[in-house]
C-alpha cells in the first residue's frame, strides 16, 4: 500500500467500541489509504465507497492537495461498523441517519443507543427464525440421507 502524503487525516468521530480489537494495515499516524486500498481492504467497491460518501454514510472524507480521497484507520473502523449494520438488515437510510447522529456528537448517545437496541431486537428475532429454518433443513437432510437412492430401488 502506498502513502499519498504526510498530511494528517481528520476522520469522522467513531465510538470506541467500533475500534476495539481491530487491526489495521498501518499504524495510526501512518494511516493514509487511497480509495483502491480501502476497497481492497474492506471488500467494498470504489463506486460503493463514493456513493457512501455522497449520501453521507461516510462523511468528511479528507482529500489530498490534488483532490484524491484519503482514508484513515478510523474510516476503516467506521466502514467495518457500517458493514455490520448492513448485515443486520438495517436500511441504508437508517444508517445515514445514524451517521448523522454520530456527526452531531455526544448529545445523540441516547438516540443512537435506542436505534442499536431496536436493531438488536430485530436481529434476535431473525436469528430465531433462522434457527427454526436450520432445524427444518437439518430434518430434511436427515430424511434424504436415510432414504434409499432411486437407483437402488430400480
Amino acid at each position: 500500500m502506498t502513502v499519498i502524503d504526510s498530511t494528517s487525516v481528520i476522520s469522522p468521530p467513531v465510538d470506541v467500541c467500533v475500534v476495539a480489537g481491530t487491526e489495521h494495515p498501518r499504524p495510526d499516524g501512518q494511516d493514509r489509504y487511497t480509495i483502491s486500498e480501502v476497497a481492497a481492504y474492506t471488500g467494498l467497491s470504489a463506486p460503493t465507497l463514493r456513493w457512501y460518501e455522497e449520501i453521507g454514510l461516510l462523511p468528511d472524507v479528507e482529500r489530498s492537495h490534488n483532490g484524491q480521497r484519503r482514508f484513515g484507520n478510523r474510516d476503516l473502523d467506521w466502514l467495518a461498523f457500517v458493514r455490520r449494520l448492513r448485515m443486520t438488515g438495517m436500511p441504508v437510510a437508517d444508517m445515514v441517519h445514524f451517521a448523522g447522529l454520530v456527526q452531531r456528537g455526544e448529545d445523540t448517545f441516547g438516540e443512537r443507543r435506542e436505534i442499536l437496541e431496536r436493531t438488536r431486537r430485530e436481529v434476535v428475532v431473525r436469528m430465531a427464525e433462522l434457527q427454526e429454518t436450520l432445524a427444518v433443513l437439518d430434518a430434511k437432510i436427515d430424511f434424504y440421507a436415510g432414504a434409499p437412492q432411486a437407483s437402488e430401488r430400480a
